[in-house]
């Protein structure tokens, strides 16, 4: 369960990376700050703001930092780009459930294909991209202290699209109120 002073304490500082990084906010996005229902933000965190949600695509910015992994998991529809916006990012890779995968796995790396051994680790500077199709499992967190990660994808359901290897994570957190509100989450 995440308190509300946490995703307080997460939004005021994913705004000042994002401004610290020229990121300029539209007004009123929609913010998803999340422990995917594990509990413990420092380790298992994201911030996330959708850019742009549409029928046909949609755009999201990211702000994670050294120590929070966005578990394993992949998706039944959504095709995705991960770019590296600020800092340095690890993508971990698979082509199926990581406990069961051991063929090698296909992807684009800034426009050109690549094929990885199966649970390798891409390392991605800022401005590099990965393409990811359906089915690709990936986990991934920040090299450095802070990280912005864009993402540009189809456009898809973040309740029902997502596929966790492990059964115990959840998209959204549950939350105890503990202050007043600062940012409403799409989940709120």
């Amino acid at each position: 369960m995440m308190k509300r002073s946490e995703i307080n304490s997460a939004y005021r500082q994913a705004k000042t990376v994002f401004a610290g990084n020229g990121w300029h906010l539209p007004p009123n996005p929609r913010w998803d700050i999340t422990d995917f229902g594990l509990g413990d933000f420092p380790n298992f965190g994201l911030c996330l703001i959708n850019l742009a949600d549409e029928p046909e695509y949609c755009e999201k910015l990211m702000y994670a930092s050294k120590g929070q992994v966005t578990p394993a998991h992949t998706h039944l529809k959504k095709k995705e780009d991960i770019i590296c916006r600020a800092g340095q990012l690890a993508i971990q890779l698979w082509n199926g459930p990581p406990s069961e995968t051991i063929a090698e796995v296909l992807v684009n790396v800034c426009g050109q294909s690549r094929s990885l051994d199966a649970g390798a680790i891409l390392l991605l500077n800022a401005g590099e991209r990965v393409t990811l199709n359906p089915g690709v499992y990936h986990a991934f967190w920040p090299l450095t202290d802070n990280c912005v990660i864009g993402e540009v994808s189809t456009s898809n359901n973040d309740a029902t699209d997502n596929i966790f290897e492990n059964p115990d994570v959840g998209r959204y957190p549950e939350i105890e109120e503990d202050e007043d509100v600062l940012v409403r989450l799409i989940s709120d």
